[in-house]
């Protein structure tokens, strides 16, 4: 069985550090694809300042020509918040068996009991964290007990089942974020070799975030 990797994010815009985790990712755990979903209505964050369409348009613009990554819309398709727990749920139904590769960041790790039926996405996918170099990992509390059950050491392992696995991926980390480029688009700054020319020339275009 060949896993697949799911990174989720609002990309308000996506950037090349995003891109470059899933790449790595991808690498690291010998995956298929890895597959990257807009989110559509955040339950616990601020909503997206473009719109789901603007958001999946520049996404597809940015894999266009990238082996192995590919954009869901899924989540946009789908009415009311978006939980991490349902889109793994519709895309399990989907691929059956296959294993499936959670990829989330360090910082999203600490604090995962937070999320919506937090427990049931280990039984759904693996969670691979990227991890930079020298982050501290959870030490105490009911993420750190998982961590003490589930972890494995060995990326192969990710294949040997569906889900149940957690995997740190020591990769590095791009200190890029969607915030600062938005904000440098709105001050006329530029925001090159932050984010793929041919997103960044369609936000111009659009002029989404003026």
């Amino acid at each position: 069985m060949s896993a697949i990797g799911v990174l989720g994010g609002t990309f308000d815009p996506v950037h090349n550090g995003h891109l470059r985790v899933a790449l790595e990712m991808r690498n690291v755990l010998s995956l298929s694809e890895v597959r990257l979903i807009p989110v559509g209505r955040p339950a616990h964050r601020a909503q997206p300042i473009a719109s789901g369409e603007l958001r999946l348009s520049m996404l597809r613009r940015a894999v266009e020509g990238i082996r192995g990554l590919k954009v869901d819309d899924r989540e946009l398709e789908r009415s009311g918040d978006s939980f991490t727990v349902d889109t793994l749920a519709s895309l399990r139904e989907e691929v059956g068996d296959t294993p499936i590769c959670l990829i989330i960041g360090m910082d999203q790790f600490h604090s995962l009991d937070q999320w919506h039926e937090w427990r049931k996405i280990i039984a759904l996918s693996h969670i691979c964290v990227a991890r930079r170099p020298g982050s501290a990992v959870p030490t105490d509390g009911p993420v750190a007990r998982l961590l003490s059950e589930r972890q494995v050491s060995d990326p192969g392992r990710v294949h040997e089942a569906a889900s149940g696995y957690i995997f740190l991926g020591a990769v590095p980390v791009l200190d890029i974020s969607s915030t600062r480029i938005r904000a440098l688009i709105a001050h006329r700054q530029d925001p090159d070799f932050l984010l793929p020319g041919r997103v960044l020339e369609f936000i111009q275009t659009e002029r989404i975030y003026d």
